[in-house]
């Protein structure tokens, strides 16, 4: 299956240092890619010289004139930058020459341009952000990771149709288990809109296990394919595992660099803390998905590095190949058919 994706080439805190080898990395593992960089042209063709002629007709330049700084105003960049190298990259996927979209850049203003080109899928009120974080069962589907501070329950509940059906694609199973993120398993705990949510969940045809803590993130006692909380619970929880995650990284180099005894145990050791950190490693999970749009977008880490931005890349090209967009669609038409005729 051929599939071609747009890149934000000059988008992240490194932009075509980090998005150039990552894109060629990209189409040397996968024959059936096309890959159109978005960028300045005087920029981009100087790094691409023979890279153009290896990969004739699987590698294109689209020039755009402005690039979204990383703090820029969502709402700035939407008025003002008209022709910057992430809303072309976003056109493209309007168009129909782009498959999806994959940027590093602004978050805020990635997604303020996503939803204005692409719009929603009739049924949704709000787009949300979904990614995977490592477990001991393996990895675990999560959203809102920030797009929504405030939402209600039936956000909550959008939300759970929309990455039920992603799971289902992406990962080949037939019935996901659904939990939504509260402060304790019991049916009192939680604030209003948590348990207006459950029994919106509870009355659905979806798995729903029930509420789960937050160490179900990562380590909890049952396994959860997908977690749901709003925007703001969301991020905080992930920041807050990136920041661990961090921690015991410089915990251990710290402990193993002490003096030449732990260094040899470093040594001795090395093997089990190497498959350790790749069990972990953050640039393995990165890229984010904007569900509830009517195309595909992907949202990289600003500050992804060449191995991360390849991961982003690659979840375009899982997502495509699965036609995550029109499964979600449908699943939110029969949703809403349902619901009505209730």
């Amino acid at each position: 299956m051929s599939l071609t994706i747009s890149i934000d080439a000059m988008g992240g805190d490194f932009g075509p240092k980090v998005t150039i080898p990552a894109s060629l990395d990209c189409l040397k593992n996968n024959p059936d890619l096309t890959l159109i960089l978005v960028g300045n042209e005087a920029v981009l063709e100087p790094l691409l010289t023979q890279e153009l002629v290896d990969y004739s007709g699987r590698l294109s330049i689209q020039h755009a004139s402005q690039c979204v700084e990383m703090h820029e105003s969502p709402a700035k960049a939407l008025k003002n930058k008209k022709d910057s190298s992430m809303r072309v990259a976003i056109n493209l996927v309007r168009d129909g020459r782009a498959d999806a979209c994959v940027s590093a850049g602004n978050t805020g203003a990635l997604m303020a341009t996503a939803r204005f080109v692409l719009k929603m899928i009739p049924g949704i009120d709000r787009p949300a952000i979904i990614s995977t974080l490592p477990s001991i069962h393996g990895h675990t589907h999560v959203l809102d990771l920030g797009a929504n501070v405030d939402c209600t329950a039936e956000h909550l509940f959008q939300f759970a149709v929309m990455g039920n059906e992603l799971v289902k694609a992406v990962e080949g199973i037939d019935n996901p288990r659904v939990g939504l993120l509260n402060i304790g398993e019991e049916d009192m705990k939680g604030n209003e809109q948590v348990k207006s949510a459950a029994k919106l969940l509870e009355n659905s045809t979806l798995n729903y296990i029930g509420y789960v803590e937050g160490d179900s993130l990562n380590a909890g006692s049952v396994k959860v394919d997908l977690i749901v909380a709003d925007g703001f619970v969301g991020n905080v929880a992930l920041k807050s595992i990136e920041g661990a995650a961090k921690m015991i990284g410089f915990a251990l180099k710290s402990a193993f660099s002490k003096n030449y005894l732990t260094k040899l145990v470093g040594f001795i050791a090395y093997p089990v803390l190497r498959s350790f950190k790749q069990r972990i490693d953050p640039r393995l999970y990165n890229g984010a998905s904007f569900l509830g749009l009517r195309g595909l977008v992907i949202k990289s880490h600003g500050g992804a590095d060449v191995l991360a931005f390849k991961t982003a890349i690659q979840l375009a090209e899982v997502e495509v190949k699965k036609d995550v967009i029109r499964k979600i669609s449908e699943q939110v038409e029969k949703t809403l058919a349902l619901r009505n005729n209730a």
